[in-house]
């Protein structure tokens, strides 16, 4: 690994420690390094507040002149709730600028870096490039195609049971994956599930961290509204929940359940049931920018089938659970041959207390 490398490797560390922080923002880190040494580094908080190259500049302040800025993504060139970071390095005296990866954001996507070169500044593009763009791997999806990034989260045995034929399934992994989880909830802008989930579990959806933590939005596919009104995940007190329903679903439940906080979400539906792609582009109006699915073998089949998961997240248990009746982590309509199957890519197996995570993205 070069110094190059070194450095915006520290960067992109700084960065990943605000995700979930900033959406719909990306994460970005920044450090400014002369003589070999960091005089200056920043994150990207949160939406609304300075970036990262701001925090760094703060921090650096004369040390800025003829130094070496290694940011993880592109300064912007444009204003929005902040002025241009381009700007802002142009005029502070560093000598060189090393950029991870080009904004993917239309209103930028090369302008700052143009910028920067107008002004004499030598500027290398594409240090580490591929870790940056799975760092904002979500902020990167919604640039493209204005949707909700999709997770979908499964626990199975070996033999690839979720559940048992009756639908029990406590616990399928041990502790430190679960606790895993918790984490990625704390990420996430949401997380959903099908109403068959509520009714054979009744969760809470919650993140339980040792330090607390960010509660996503709870999202439930019901579309005949057969929640119960004393399930857990209708108290409101903690997290926001809402329910995706159909518009003939009865009023006077709608109507109980807005009493409880609970926001109701009319979608169209076609013949597999709720249309998933309309609630995606709802979703994403609204401004969900990432979502963890979190459902049964029917709800994960449904988004399978959609084409709308973005990134598989598989903990495995050392487990063997068989039955002919267990339950798949995604079952829905038979098929008839392999090559209907989706094809992955493995990303990386990880050993996580006794379990395995399997990160997988569709070819």
């Amino acid at each position: 690994m070069n110094m190059d490398q070194m450095f915006m490797k520290m960067a992109l560390d700084l960065a990943a420690t605000a995700k979930g922080k900033t959406n719909p923002n990306p994460v970005v880190g920044a450090i400014i390094v002369k003589d070999g040494v960091v005089v200056g580094s920043g994150i990207h908080r949160k939406a609304g507040e300075p970036h990262a190259e701001v925090h760094a500049f703060r921090m650096a302040e004369n040390h800025a002149k003829g130094a070496t800025l290694y940011v993880t993504l592109e300064p912007c060139s444009h204003y929005g709730k902040t002025p241009p970071c381009a700007e802002l390095v142009r005029d502070s005296g560093v000598r060189r600028v090393v950029v991870a990866m080009k904004d993917p954001n239309p209103q930028v996507a090369g302008r700052g870096i143009d910028l920067l070169r107008e002004a004499g500044i030598d500027v290398e593009v594409g240090i580490l490039e591929e870790e940056a763009s799975l760092l904002n791997e979500r902020f990167i999806h919604n640039m493209i195609s204005k949707t909700p990034f999709v997770i979908s989260k499964t626990a199975m045995t070996l033999d690839g049971k979720i559940a048992a034929y009756n639908g029990h399934s406590k616990w399928i992994t041990g502790e430190a994956a679960r606790e895993t989880v918790h984490q990625l909830r704390n990420e996430v802008d949401s997380i959903l599930v099908g109403i068959g989930t509520v009714l054979a579990d009744d969760p809470m959806l919650t993140t339980r961290l040792p330090e607390g933590g960010k509660n996503p939005i709870r999202i439930v596919l019901d579309s005949h509204l057969r929640i119960p009104l004393d399930a857990k995940i209708t108290d409101c007190s903690q997290a926001k929940t809402w329910i995706v329903t159909q518009k003939d679903s009865d009023p006077k439940k709608v109507e109980a359940l807005k009493e409880k906080g609970v926001e109701i979400i009319i979608a169209p539906s076609n013949s597999s049931g709720l249309d998933l792609h309309s609630i995606m582009d709802v979703l994403y109006e609204k401004g969900v920018t990432d979502l963890l699915v979190e459902g049964g073998g029917e709800i994960n089949a449904a988004f399978l089938r959609a084409g709308l998961i973005h990134k598989f997240l598989v903990y495995v248990a050392p487990k063997v659970l068989g039955g002919r009746d267990s339950i798949a982590p995604f079952t829905g309509e038979n098929v008839e041959k392999m090559d209907e199957a989706l094809e992955l890519k493995f990303h990386s197996v990880e050993k996580i207390g006794t379990d395995l995570c399997i990160t997988a993205y569709p070819i």
